[in-house]
């Protein structure tokens, strides 16, 4: 007799646990075993990167609407807990959070009116101005950084109650909570009404308004939720990963790197978001060190950071020729395969 065994009960561990086993080592092995240079240098901004990933992801591949102004999210975000944190401490740091992301919301809506009335390319350029413009603000203005002569200031330190988070496992668990906290929340609007509106407005903003999606609220919303997001990410980038605030830290090479994520690791997809991340953050790194130990005592470090440039532009290219949905895609195909593979294996 012949016993076909369902996908759902193959050997393959289902997502839910894996998902879980992740969250155990990310929690309880990372920081017991892990460097300070590995939490430093490398988890603690992937981890930023990823939380302003889920955010233009959202509002990108979700909602459709394009945005090349995500730095000025990041610094309006940073800027805005470091003077709620500066001017009214008795603020507990997870309300700066909130009050950060909320202004950074508002922020984003008043750049994502254009998007009423301009799409695509437009649209994007319209965005790209939110980038000058705080920037400008930033360094015009010495309020935002109360009146320091450098720009560059030091960030608050990260406490919470009578708990500091001062050590680099400190602060990479402190990011590690918050984008856990704003992803599955991320997760559970997607999976909402309000995520079956975004994904009906990118599909077809016409078909959408006539079925009585409302197609100017929803996309206000996208632009105020994923401006929120990135907000919190900016805190995150500077008050765990840079540990000062200052504009250069959010320049217009920011907001394109956010965007590169989003494309290499998938467009609509919270997962690409991390793995497009990790490939941003580990990449750079791992061809660093290639190059050095090979080439070091042939050229010169610009020779190097340069030929790394080159590199990375000219991999992305070919993946997004070779596979334009993202790592993700590539992820899920071979996942699929697998899993077909051990059906066919375990027919008895």
């Amino acid at each position: 007799m012949t016993t076909i065994i369902s996908s759902k009960r193959s050997f393959f561990f289902p997502e839910i646990v894996a998902t879980c086993l992740i969250a155990v080592v990310a929690i309880g092995a990372v920081p017991l075993v892990g460097s300070d240079y590995l939490m430093d240098a490398v988890l603690t901004p992937f981890l930023a990167l990823a939380l302003a990933a889920v955010g233009l992801n959202l509002l990108t591949g979700y909602a459709g609407q394009v945005s090349l102004g995500s730095a000025a999210f990041l610094a309006v975000g940073a800027y805005a807990a470091y003077n709620f944190s500066l001017r009214l401490p008795a603020l507990p740091l997870l309300l700066d959070l909130v009050l950060a992301g909320t202004i950074a919301a508002a922020v984003g809506i008043m750049f994502g009116l254009p998007s009423l009335r301009l799409r695509g390319f437009y649209l994007a350029v319209s965005t790209l101005a939110a980038q000058f413009f705080v920037q400008w603000a930033l360094t015009k203005f010495g309020w935002f950084s109360n009146d320091n002569p450098s720009g560059v200031i030091d960030a608050p330190v990260l406490r919470i109650g009578s708990v500091t988070f001062t050590s680099a496992a400190g602060r990479y668990l402190f990011s590690l909570g918050v984008v856990t906290v704003a992803t599955l929340l991320t997760l559970r609007l997607l999976r909402s009404q309000t995520g079956r509106n975004f994904i009906a407005v990118r599909d077809h903003e016409v078909a959408a308004k006539v079925i009585g999606v409302p197609v100017l609220r929803t996309k206000l919303l996208a632009f105020g939720l994923s401006s929120f997001l990135i907000g919190v990410a900016g805190v995150l980038w500077a008050f765990a990963y840079l540990r000062t605030v200052e504009p250069a830290g959010f320049n217009l090479d920011r907001s394109f790197q956010i965007l590169f994520i989003i494309i290499i690791g998938g467009l609509a997809s919270l997962r690409g978001a991390f793995v497009g991340a990790a490939f941003i953050v580990v990449f750079p790194l791992l061809l660093s060190r290639v190059g050095a130990a090979l080439l070091g005592s042939l050229f010169d470090s610009g020779v190097l950071e340069m030929s790394q440039r080159i590199v990375i532009g000219t991999l992305i290219i070919t993946f997004l020729i070779a596979e334009p949905r993202g790592l993700i895609a590539l992820w899920d195909r071979g996942w699929a395969r697998l899993r077909a593979a051990s059906g066919k294996a375990i027919e008895t």
